[in-house]
């Protein structure tokens, strides 16, 4: 008896549906043993929860007997393939980075530095897109002119997306689009966070070179809900120079900068910095306090990204849906400023720490 015969008879036997035989399949491992009347040999399946393994084993001890001899003992030993654990698929395939714009308080100006960061980072060429996070008070489908805009859904290899509405070269969402705008949005916790969620995986968002992240106010569900969700490359944090925003600001800083989140930020934004008034351009009044971002960026060491000063123009700008990084005025070219800023700090960030990773939520 020779290792031959055995894969000779083996090959009389075929793997259901195939219509080759398991020798042909390479199903066959190379471990025949021989001694006397008794061979044994592997057999190799794909899975453990092959639904042939029995009775493959059974027709291959009857192909020995049959072609070889009927006395001989055969002992067929399965081997199956334990496939490696699929690594969980980034959420965002495409997108490059993805910046957090925050704010440890409201009524800083958080979306619009986010609005025209957006739109300014479009202007010097990028692929942007804009997910206004804010569920309780969605503001960039104002500020973008597009409140009026109905959602389209697109089939994407087999899967239906939601297509952003692009404008001024960004891709926006916002759950403003799914609500009432005259109305309050009375959800739960878990109800705002599915529906962000929705926003981000079920969006075909494409390829992005920015994504930023109109953030709500504060430190709530949906900040978990978003670094659970994205690996952010980093924050931006908005702030006035008043003492209580500032005290805010830092609790915001504090949570990015936690152990468990481990968020990077990117730098300090001081906004309403000082008013100008159009009459007297060289005239500067301190309203909301004198440099409080620029004590606080360097009392954390944190970059200071921009000081943008209080102008009418970018408020009515941004009620008409024209976000004021649009122009070539002077407020425009501060958020060109802060733009080529954030594109500086993103760089450095990437060049000098490894990638965020999403959240744990088992840790926590």
């Amino acid at each position: 008896m020779y290792p031959r015969q055995i894969l000779d008879a083996l090959a009389t036997v075929r793997y259901p549906g195939t219509g080759k035989n398991i020798v042909e399949n390479g199903m066959v491992e190379d471990d025949i043993r021989i001694d006397g009347n008794t061979v044994s040999f592997s057999l190799r399946f794909d899975k453990p929860t092959n639904p042939f393994i029995k009775s493959l084993v059974k027709a291959c001890e009857a192909a020995i007997h049959l072609h070889v001899g009927k006395e001989i003992e055969v002992t067929v030993n399965v081997v199956t393939e334990i496939a490696p654990l699929p690594e969980n698929p980034p959420v965002l395939p495409g997108v490059k980075n993805i910046i957090g714009v925050a704010s440890g308080k409201g009524g800083v100006g958080k979306s619009t530095v986010a609005s025209n960061l957006a739109v300014a980072l479009a202007r010097e060429g990028y692929k942007v897109g804009l997910l206004d996070a804010d569920i309780f008070g969605p503001s960039a489908p104002k500020m973008f002119g597009i409140e009026d805009e109905q959602l389209y859904i697109h089939e994407v290899n087999g899967r239906t997306l939601i297509l952003p509405i692009e404008k001024y070269g960004v891709k926006v969402l916002s759950i403003g689009f799914v609500v009432d705008k005259e109305k309050a949005v009375l959800w739960r916790g878990s109800m705002a966070s599915n529906a962000l969620k929705q926003l981000i995986t079920d969006a075909d968002w494409g390829e992005l070179d920015y994504f930023v992240i109109d953030m709500p106010p504060g430190t709530s569900d949906i900040h978990l809900t978003l670094v659970q969700t994205l690996a952010l490359t980093g924050v931006v944090i908005v702030t006035t120079p008043q003492e209580v925003a500032l005290a805010d600001a830092r609790k915001g800083i504090a949570m990015f900068l936690e152990d468990k989140i481990d968020v990077p930020v990117l730098g300090i934004v001081e906004n309403m910095a000082w008013f100008t008034p159009a009459e007297h351009p060289d005239e500067r009044y301190y309203i909301f306090g004198h440099e409080g971002g620029v004590r606080l960026a360097e009392h954390l060491h944190l970059p200071l990204l921009a000081q943008l000063p209080l102008v009418a123009s970018v408020a009515d700008s941004g009620d008409n849906g024209t976000p004021i990084a649009l122009g070539d005025s002077l407020a425009a070219q501060s958020y060109i400023h802060l733009a080529h800023e954030v594109i500086t700090a993103v760089d450095k960030r990437n060049s000098t720490l490894p990638p965020t990773q999403v959240v744990d939520v088992t840790k926590h």
